[in-house]
């Protein structure tokens, strides 16, 4: 009974994250930009960090290495809440989900972790199911870059950011937690900053809007929302096995897609459900133990 409550943590954040495309859209109609929006809840959520634990200032300066951290899960968050706000959820969702391919590769590289043949089995299973989700039926499989919206390419781009920011959070397993999350909520609050005030000054992000009682009340649930579900992932994550958690999350995708379809009247074409099973299917390949490992 005990690790029902992990799981319903994980579940908590999953729900967090698979139904916040809808208050984004509703702050972004009044007039709010996601890049905005993503950049005032980080902050908040910073200054509440900082005000419960003022010794991760210090915990995190000890650590440089954490600039890598706060990068990865900045452009994570600017990437994919832009995406849900203009794109199609369920593709979005379905595309960012594309993470543990990114993970392989990843590791490879930063850690020396070699893949395995199954490894390189849900390589495969993952980029077939992008193909599949990306291109046209009877469009040429030549020209994928040509199918490519620009919310698929923040989608992409952001689970190789949240890919990274796992990987990169592996590589500092032993810097304190408090100094970890100050890092990502910095990143959060710092990219999303940046990037909004790259865009104001190229004219494709408007300025903030003046205040109201409306979308402030609504962005200050989002980013309490943010913040409880930061702290639920912290909480099942930590009394869970690592494949656990990456099956529970997976519920992501279920919420994104349950709540698309009730609140936007969204269809799923043929081709979409079958490039998501495939990703889907990849997704719980990596999460799933190694036999021998399970029944140890």
């Amino acid at each position: 009974m005990p690790t029902i409550f992990p799981i319903l943590a994980l579940v908590l954040n999953a729900f967090v994250w698979g139904v916040s495309w809808w208050p984004f859209r509703q702050l972004h109609a009044a007039g709010l930009h996601p890049l905005w929006a993503t950049a005032l809840m980080y902050a908040l959520a910073l200054a509440c960090l900082l005000l419960a634990r003022p010794q991760a200032l210090r915990n995190a300066h000890q650590h440089p290495a954490l600039w890598l951290l706060a990068l990865s899960s900045g452009l994570t968050n600017v990437a994919f809440n832009w995406a849900v706000t203009v794109g199609d959820v369920v593709r979005v969702v379905l595309l960012f989900y594309l993470m543990p391919a990114w993970s392989v590769l990843l590791a490879w590289k930063m850690l020396g972790d070699r893949p395995t043949g199954m490894a390189l089995v849900r390589l495969l299973l993952a980029f077939a199911g992008v193909a599949l989700v990306l291109v046209p039926a009877g469009a040429s499989w030549g020209r994928l870059a040509a199918h490519l919206s620009g919310a698929d390419l923040l989608a992409l781009a952001g689970g190789f950011c949240f890919a990274l920011t796992n990987v990169t959070l592996r590589r500092l397993h032993a810097v304190p937690g408090d100094a970890r999350m100050l890092a990502m909520f910095g990143g959060g609050a710092l990219l999303a900053s940046a990037s909004a005030a790259l865009g104001l000054a190229a004219g494709t992000v408007p300025a903030l809007p003046a205040p109201a009682l409306a979308w402030v009340l609504l962005a200050l649930a989002l980013a309490l929302a943010f913040v409880l579900g930061n702290y639920a992932l912290q909480y099942g994550a930590a009394r869970l096995a690592a494949g656990t958690t990456a099956l529970v999350m997976l519920s992501e995708v279920v919420f994104a897609s349950v709540s698309s379809a009730l609140l936007t009247s969204a269809t799923l074409a043929p081709r979409t459900l079958l490039g998501g099973a495939l990703i889907m299917l990849a997704a719980l390949l990596a999460a799933s133990p190694p036999r021998r490992q399970a029944s140890t």
